[in-house]
């Protein structure tokens, strides 16, 4: 028999966008149930995204410092014997964190007093759906909905997974280092994990169709990773196609038109991420759509009355911490508060080597325009950074500013462990900070964010280490 519910608040969709609307509906008094029908509690983000992955590059990089002591001469004076590693075993230790994080998401959800539902949802109409359990159907109607369905890999016709085609999920959980890995696309997850894998000691290569890696960012920002994987022996084929996958080989075609064939033991696709919008019932909602997306306006409702969408299904930029912070307003809307969703900005991060961070206004929304002042600061003059091996690699801060006002427009960064940084620099442009008030904060020395300083110090003309 079909077990029937009816709650305040329904939210579809357990990751970052829908679990913290769900602990924030409990926080505020809203009788909340919360449907948990993919990846698990935390979603993609924290079960086969953001957390295992930069677990496997933290171990990467621990790997690569055994392998420079261990090379001839060792590093820093340090020698070491030859590192080995069993990838089961990291694979096994990533897992634990994520069952550790999986753990606390419950505790959070159930001190909230929200009802966890696991099973797959599918709306009969905007405010029913049944979700399939293991222990039969049940049955849920609401007030409000709140859809936090993420997102997916974006699958290629000619490459489809399985097998030694794999996606993103199944890179974070192999049993053993390919020995000859080929990335397919050459934006922010390809990079991270082929980065990775070539620290573990994976031959990699890497197919982009456009003419350079990471082509949402300025060429600035992504030379010094560009430099990185051409000194690490990583094949580059910027302007090529990917092809089919067979007998051991991937088919590209390069950018001369060139055939080739190239040997891999996995092939990473890697070509971007969709909505999930099919499976769950989405055409019988009679919701509005903006392209492949879930229609919202600026408090994330949908056409449909007391419908609301957050994360991924919205649209660009698809990145966690915006489905969070979208997912706590809703909650605050359903329960009557005055709310808007209209930040200044959402700092992104590539956590690549060395990493990249973006906020804000960039050169390429800039170009052409004389009432604006760029000044970039490089790490190779910050103490710290020479300290801790940061300062060779071509990083640098840079800030964009009114050159009436001096306001803070756009704040980018390039360097080791510069993903510190992300929040100072959204912080900043939420406050409308002047390049003075960034000038006259005292920076600790011997930091990173020295250098974040200094750039705003050159901005206005007076830079002290350069």
């Amino acid at each position: 028999m079909t077990q029937t519910l009816k709650t305040k608040v329904l939210i579809v969709g357990a990751g970052t966008g829908g679990y913290v609307a769900g602990i924030r509906c409990g926080q505020l008094g809203l009788e909340t149930v919360l449907v948990d029908g993919g990846d698990g509690l935390g979603g993609t983000c924290l079960n086969v995204g953001c957390i295992p992955s930069k677990a496997i590059i933290h171990a990467a990089g621990k790997y690569e410092t055994v392998a420079k002591a261990a090379a001839d001469g060792g590093t820093l004076g340090i020698t070491a014997a030859a590192p080995a590693v069993d990838l089961a075993k990291t694979v096994a230790w990533k897992d634990g964190i994520v069952r550790k994080l999986n753990a606390g998401v419950a505790a959070l959800l159930k001190k909230a007093k929200v009802k966890v539902i696991n099973g797959w949802a599918e709306f009969a109409d905007a405010k029913t759906c049944t979700v399939k359990t293991a222990d039969g159907d049940i049955r849920i109607s609401a007030e409000h909905v709140i859809l936090a369905t993420g997102s997916e890999p974006v699958e290629l016709p000619f490459l489809p997974f399985g097998g030694d085609v794999i996606s993103s999920t199944e890179a974070l959980s192999l049993d053993a280092v390919p020995g000859k890995l080929v990335v397919v696309g050459g934006g922010y997850i390809g990079l991270e994990l082929g980065i990775a894998y070539r620290k573990l000691g994976a031959e990699v290569a890497i197919v982009e169709m456009a003419d350079r890696i990471l082509p949402l960012y300025d060429k600035a920002l992504t030379d010094p990773v560009h430099r990185w994987l051409e000194r690490h022996g990583v094949q580059l084929f910027l302007g090529a196609r990917a092809g089919g996958f067979g007998d051991g080989a991937l088919s590209v075609t390069t950018k001369d038109g060139e055939p080739l064939s190239i040997p891999a033991d996995k092939v990473l696709v890697t070509v971007g991420r969709k909505p999930r919008t099919r499976g769950w019932g989405l055409e019988n909602m009679g919701l509005a759509m903006d392209g492949p997306f879930v229609k919202i306006d600026d408090r994330c409702a949908t056409s449909m009355k007391n419908v609301w969408a957050v994360g991924d299904l919205t649209g660009e930029p698809m990145l966690a911490h915006k489905g969070s912070a979208q997912g706590e307003m809703v909650a605050e809307i359903i329960a009557g508060k005055p709310r808007r969703f209209d930040p200044v900005s959402i700092a992104a991060v590539c956590f690549t080597e060395p990493e990249i961070v973006s906020a804000g206004l960039g050169p390429a929304d800039v170009e052409g325009r004389d009432d604006v002042i760029t000044a970039m600061f490089p790490f190779a003059a910050i103490g710290r950074a020479l300290a801790i091996e940061a300062g060779e690699d071509g990083g640098f801060v840079r800030v964009i500013a009114s050159k009436t006002d001096h306001r803070i427009l756009g704040l980018q960064a390039v360097g080791q462990h510069v993903s510190e940084l992300s929040n100072s620099f959204a912080q900043m442009l939420e406050m409308g900070a002047l390049l003075e008030d960034v000038a006259g904060t005292i920076h600790v020395h011997p930091t990173l964010g020295e250098a974040f300083h200094e750039a705003s110090l050159r901005a206005l003309g007076h830079a002290i280490h350069i």
